[in-house]
């Protein structure tokens, strides 16, 4: 008996410490057990769904275990459903969203809401799409400076598609108009796909959206015209669009998609998410599909994207106190 007691002594502080050691790797190994959840809070159809779809299928790829990444959109309220629903969800790693700039910023500068940017754990951004304003290919207008010259003759004429109240297409729009002293009118819709089909079918005279979005557009058989991207410098995917700046105003905006998940993941899920989308953003086969897709690429780790969102918020927070887009 005295010999059983000493093996055990011996045998199962050394069984605990390898139990230690050994179950969260168990644990990330297992992982996923089941399907993932990726919420998308804006329409099918649109930049983001489409970037989305593409995003989840190499990333189950890159997470293994026969991963399988599920798309589930909630659009409304600028984004702010989606956003908040995300924010709600139990951190385990079987929900994830994308999330998109400026909206994920602005919604909570400009009311009060059940998310913030520090409410989620990052995983890493993936596309930097800057704003466009298309026409429909008919319209009378050529450039940027046939639209100022035609909406200060006629205010409140022309009418203006954006993807919410906040978002990037609309405050590119605020901006314009506080650098030429015109004024349009805004109407905003639950995705980019909606404010296409309103541009098309002539409901609104021009579609603000991403330079990405209105490229695949054309590329579906969309009759459009761009009159500019609102980046420092042409684009990759659109070298031939001028930018506003090229044409006299200094007007850049953009939109992050990125991707974050209910802060407190478990260490070991949040580090096999962050890999796995860090090597979706370097497959060559994903960046050539996304090139397909006319979606600007721009890859931030975690860390790189807390701080760009943290600088971009303090820059939206000065906004808002001399060119507010909301109620104030």
């Amino acid at each position: 008996m005295q010999r059983i007691t000493d093996f055990l002594r011996r045998f199962l502080p050394a069984l605990a410490l390898s139990a230690v050691a050994v179950a969260p790797g168990m644990a990330s190994a297992a992982y996923p057990e089941q399907p993932i959840k990726m919420i998308v809070s804006y329409a099918p159809g649109g930049g983001s769904d489409v970037i989305a779809r593409l995003v989840a299928q190499y990333m189950a790829k890159h997470l293994g275990n026969n991963a399988s990444i599920v798309v589930v959109n909630r659009p409304g309220a600028g984004g702010g459903i989606g956003f908040g629903e995300l924010t709600r969800a139990p951190a385990d790693g079987y929900t994830i969203g994308m999330i998109n700039t400026p909206n994920v910023l602005t919604i909570p500068i400009e009311r009060k809401s059940n998310f913030h940017w520090q409410d989620y754990d990052l995983l890493g951004n993936v596309v930097d799409d800057p704003d466009n304003i298309s026409v429909r290919a008919d319209s009378e207008f050529k450039t940027l400076k046939d639209l100022v010259t035609y909406a200060k003759a006629h205010p409140g004429e022309v009418s203006y598609g954006t993807t919410g109240v906040g978002s990037d297409d609309h405050l590119a729009a605020l901006q314009l108009e506080k650098a030429t002293g015109i004024k349009m009118n805004h109407v905003p819709f639950k995705g980019a796909a909606e404010v296409l089909n309103a541009t098309v079918g002539k409901q609104i005279t021009i579609a603000i959206m991403n330079i990405g979005e209105a490229l695949a557009a054309v590329k579906g058989g969309n009759q459009l015209r761009q009159l500019g991207q609102m980046s420092a410098t042409r684009t990759s995917v659109a070298p031939n669009v001028p930018t506003f700046r090229e044409q006299g105003y200094d007007i850049i905006m953009a939109s992050l998609r990125g991707f974050a998940a209910p802060k407190g993941l478990p260490a070991p899920v949040r580090e096999q998410l962050v890999a796995a989308l860090k090597k979706t953003a370097a497959d060559p086969e994903f960046q050539a599909k996304a090139a397909s897709y006319y979606a600007p690429l721009r890859y931030l780790e975690p860390q790189a994207y807390s701080t760009e969102l943290k600088e971009t918020e303090a820059n939206f927070k000065q906004l808002w106190q001399v060119m507010p887009w909301g109620e104030k």
